[in-house]
């Protein structure tokens, strides 16, 4: 049995928290910004809470295909793998922008 709360229902607390009870009563336009920062901050980390599991390249199969590309001895699907790849790390940072281009 898991503690209790886990580290996604703390960030959705925290996210909760600042969304709808700290954002709506805030008149200085700096702190507004950096309470977005935060929550931006917090929905990465529940993204990537989410997909830890998914990464497609690990640092060091993606160093590996850096050095064959460079050296010019890419494999064959490296275009398609790299595509993919850069869509996983879009899927946590920034999923909004990803499905502009999907």
């Amino acid at each position: 049995m898991a503690d209790r709360p886990t580290a996604p229902e703390l960030i959705e607390a925290v996210f909760e928290f600042l969304s709808s009870e700290l954002l709506p009563t805030l008149d200085d336009h700096r702190m507004k910004f950096r309470t977005l920062v935060a929550m931006n901050a917090l929905a990465i980390a529940r993204r990537e809470l989410e997909a830890s599991n998914t990464v497609l390249l690990g640092d060091e199969q993606a160093a590996d295909l850096a050095r064959r590309i460079r050296a010019g001895e890419p494999p064959q699907r490296a275009l398609e793998l790299l595509k993919e790849h850069v869509a996983e790390k879009l899927r946590i940072s920034n999923p909004a922008y990803l499905e502009r281009y999907e």
